[in-house]
């Protein structure tokens, strides 16, 4: 061993303990959780004036480590304005139809499933005005689609006075 190789070795060890040790992250990653999986990650679309959309999707934030075993499905809307359609798509995989729960409020939908160790919940904001009236489900080979009709806006009423 040279005098260089004795440098080179302090110098590393000066500087790897200046960063954290990765055992110390998995370890308190894994404290209080359940099993996995975890994921996380983003969307992006065009949106209908032309500027890009991003969402956030997973079980897990990336400044948090995982408190549930609960899942947020992936959930695309799709906005069809020539047939005056607004349709929500979910992936909820390894749960059976009876197991699904939607709730339309407002402009917001729940949507939560259940089954065995799969648990899935979503609040999805509509930012369109729908009819709840109106809302289809269908769910096949773990998707969910959701589909609204457009409430058209309404023309204020009233009448115009001139003004002589």
């Amino acid at each position: 061993m040279t005098i260089f190789d004795d440098e080179f070795n302090r110098i590393f060890k000066k500087m790897s303990n200046s960063f954290f040790n990765i055992d110390d992250v998995f370890e308190d990653f894994n404290k209080g959780t359940s099993s996995g999986p975890f994921y996380y990650g983003y969307t992006m679309t065009i949106g209908p004036d032309g500027k890009p959309v991003v969402k956030e999707y997973g079980n897990v934030k990336p400044e948090l480590a995982p408190t549930s075993n609960l899942r947020e499905p992936m959930v695309d809307s799709i906005v069809d304005e020539k047939e005056k359609k607004v349709k929500l798509v979910a992936e909820m995989p390894g749960v059976e139809k009876s197991d699904v729960k939607i709730v339309v409020k407002d402009k917001l939908v729940d949507i939560s499933a259940e089954h065995g160790e799969k648990k899935y919940h979503v609040n999805v904001p509509i930012k369109y005005k729908v009819d709840e009236n109106s809302a289809k489900a269908s769910y096949k080979n773990g998707i969910l689609e959701l589909v609204f009709n457009l409430v058209e806006d309404e023309k204020p009423k009233g009448k115009t006075v001139e003004v002589e």
